[in-house]
């Protein structure tokens, strides 16, 4: 097992090798010297989705969701509060489907809320519909990968 891990920055998007004992400890990006874990959700598009799926070193869990989606709406106090449970063990990422259709289509979400946990680049698991907090936390946690 490796000594560190590379986690990409929430706020600047920069690749960081951090520690892996230091994860809990509240790092910083080496760049824009902000939080690398905030303990909610962040929101990624066309435009930087690769990099944090393809570049951190941690599980990534997507909510593919829509602003017009009630469950969706519904389910997203929920997906917070299973970002701040489950970092940094994982990091928790939201993709608008209406905004960035690519990734929607890319990904053939066909029913929205849809998570997909990532790990080392590639999908290891998908579940559809809204959950509730725990559901969330037991849901990810219970995934091998």
């Amino acid at each position: 097992m490796t000594d560190s891990l590379h986690i990409v920055c929430p706020h600047c998007h920069t690749t960081n090798r951090v520690r892996r004992d230091d994860l809990a400890q509240a790092p910083d990006c080496g760049s824009c010297h902000k939080p690398l874990f905030m303990a909610h959700s962040l929101a990624l598009d066309d435009s930087n989705f690769d990099r944090h799926i393809n570049r951190s070193q941690i599980p990534l869990l997507v909510d593919f969701w829509a602003p017009w989606c009630g469950p969706c709406r519904q389910m997203a106090p929920a997906f917070e509060q299973a970002a701040a449970q489950l970092e940094p063990k994982m990091r928790l990422v939201k993709v608008d489907t209406e905004a960035a259709q690519n990734l929607g289509a890319r990904f053939n979400i066909r029913s929205i809320p849809t998570l997909a946990l990532f790990a080392n680049g590639r999908e290891v698991a998908r579940q559809a519909g809204a959950m509730g907090a725990a559901d969330i936390v037991r849901w990810a946690l219970a995934q091998r990968f």
